[in-house]
């Protein structure tokens, strides 16, 4: 069995103390809908984050 990801957006914004708490709960409640969401600091800001949504 394969399991593939896809991404499905990416989106640069101002990085903020409280984001991982968006994504959690994002995490959290579409599970079951196959979609994970990331999040990252740009490699080149740390001031920007990088939130991406998956289909798992």
């Amino acid at each position: 069995m394969e399991s593939k990801i896809e991404v499905l957006s990416t989106v640069k914004l101002s990085n903020t103390p409280d984001l991982y708490k968006i994504v959690d709960s994002l995490n959290r409640t579409l599970k079951q809908e196959d979609l994970m969401f990331g999040l990252a600091l740009d490699e080149k800001d740390q001031n920007i984050a990088v939130f991406t949504i998956y289909r798992t």
